[in-house]
């Protein structure tokens, strides 16, 4: 759905909500809404809420290692490794 056209008063999206949210799902979209000209409200198919969210939780790692790596708390991979091994030991043989 192209940006204007998912541009809608919230009284369109009252009279049509089913016919919206089957398009949403069929497109992955997002409409806007909006209440007396102002963007009020966004809606989303729920698989492009997850996509996003996911995005966001990657994004956040991402940053979250820079900052380490920045800080300087950082330790060699080889080392990690063995951590991660000793850790996978422990899980699987309790």
């Amino acid at each position: 759905m192209e940006l204007s056209k998912a541009i809608k008063p919230i009284s369109y999206f009252k009279a049509n909500a089913a016919e919206i949210i089957r398009e949403l799902n069929a497109t992955h979209g997002t409409m806007v809404i909006t209440q007396h000209g102002e963007a009020k409200a966004v809606i989303q198919d729920i698989e492009e809420y997850e996509r996003i969210q996911e995005t966001l939780a990657l994004l956040k790692m991402i940053s979250l290692g820079q900052e380490d790596l920045k800080n300087d708390r950082t330790i060699p991979a080889e080392q990690m490794i063995r951590e991660l091994n000793e850790m996978i030991d422990r899980d699987f043989t309790q």
